[in-house]
């Protein structure tokens, strides 16, 4: 008569364990239903779900005793065929992935996280690291660290949910993304940003502005439109028109300093490296996006464009401006020329005008947003630099060439 059984294995981890235990089953025509193996710093966890066709305790002494050789610890744990049924039953409940991101990982971020996943209803199935190793030492400000968990079950109130994750972001400083775990997931292919506040840390029309003598003034209907107090629209076209008279050499003094965002190169070194198509849409200017273009290796560049007559701004953006239905619809038309679906589509920004690209796309991330932006927006990131989202993607460091 067969027996389910599962067996838990714990040591010190060394080459052949797994191999040793495996060969000695097989000699039992043992099934082998589940698996599972993690090492943490040496120390190794397996579990097997068997079923033997001819149980015995001689199984169980003949392992226990391999054990003892292996250097490591064997239980058994009888699992009844109702408890079995169940658990193949849930195999086709909703699965999702969620990411957790700080500086350092703290068994606070963990409690509270875990604590909300429990309030809720799902079951964590893992929960793996995808930053590299942690070094102790350290300076916090510039370090980054990440754990990805894998959760199953079915929560009622996605609302509630990402409210209390969301409690726990503000309360802790850390970033929590949580996703569907499907196939698209696996096969982002193109990644669309907005520019300024996003790519580059600054506004480049603020930076315009300075040089004109009129840069509060302009900062302030800036910082109005992001948050979106203002029509973008409307805003742009008054903000360029106080640009009026500026030296077209601006543009590239300005441009010279560019201050690039925490994580921006390497991030686009890794994507280029992996085939991603990458794609500037932004309210700000395409002479800045071309830059930035050659800089980073960026496929697709769409931006507004200043009129210059005679070496001299005149004040005006030439139409057709690209405000925030522009930039969804430029999502749409670079996910069709692409021939992918918009599900595989990342767009990445950080003002109101960037809203409506963010929810076209499968994932849409607001980047050390605007409140009214980081409210809206499905994932938010506002503790770590710009690679990070290649976490939310799944990317481990390792896999990147990190490390």
């Amino acid at each position: 008569m067969s027996e389910l059984v599962l067996i838990s294995v714990s040591g010190k981890d060394r080459p052949g364990v797994t191999a040793a235990i495996t060969e000695f089953l097989s000699g039992y025509a043992v099934d082998i239903l589940d698996i599972g193996q993690a090492v943490i710093h040496d120390s190794l966890a397996l579990g097997l779900l068997i079923n033997i066709p001819d149980a015995g305790e001689s199984l169980r002494s003949a392992v226990l005793e391999l054990g003892e050789t292996l250097g490591v610890d064997i239980s058994f744990v009888p699992v009844s065929e109702a408890s079995y049924a169940e658990w193949t039953k849930n195999q086709g409940r909703p699965r999702f992935i969620l990411t957790l991101l700080a500086r350092k990982i703290k068994a606070s971020h963990i409690a509270k996280v875990s604590r909300v996943i429990a309030d809720h209803g799902l079951n964590i199935d893992n929960i793996v690291r995808l930053s590299g190793r942690v070094n102790v030492e350290e300076d916090v400000e510039g370090s980054k660290a990440c754990v990805e968990f894998s959760l199953k079950g079915e929560h009622e109130n996605s609302r509630s949910l990402r409210s209390g994750l969301m409690q726990v972001c503000s309360e802790l400083e850390i970033d929590i993304a949580i996703q569907e775990d499907g196939i698209f997931r696996r096969h982002r292919r193109l990644i669309c940003f907005d520019m300024d506040s996003t790519l580059i840390t600054t506004e480049v029309i603020d930076e315009l502005a300075a040089l004109a003598g009129v840069g509060e003034q302009v900062a302030a209907i800036t910082s109005r439109a992001m948050a979106g107090e203002l029509d973008f629209r409307q805003s742009l076209h008054e903000r360029v028109s106080l640009l009026k008279g500026l030296s077209a050499g601006s543009l590239k003094q300005v441009a010279d300093a560019l201050p690039l965002t925490e994580g921006v190169e390497y991030l686009f070194k890794t994507l280029n490296s992996l085939g991603y198509k990458t794609a500037i849409l932004s309210g700000g200017f395409d002479f800045f996006g071309k830059v930035l273009q050659e800089k980073l290796g960026v496929d697709y560049v769409y931006a507004n464009k200043l009129e210059i007559e005679g070496d001299k701004l005149t004040g005006k953006v030439i139409e057709p401006i690209v405000d925030a239905s522009k930039k969804a619809s430029l999502v749409r038309q670079l996910a069709a020329q692409e021939g992918i679906a918009l599900e595989q589509v990342i767009a990445v920004g950080d003002g109101a005008n960037d809203l409506e690209m963010l929810a076209v796309a499968g994932l849409g991330i607001a980047f050390h947003a605007k409140p009214v932006v980081r409210e809206s927006a499905e994932q938010s990131i506002s503790t770590l630099g710009l690679d990070s989202i290649l976490y939310l993607m799944g990317i481990r460091d390792r896999e990147a060439g990190r490390i």
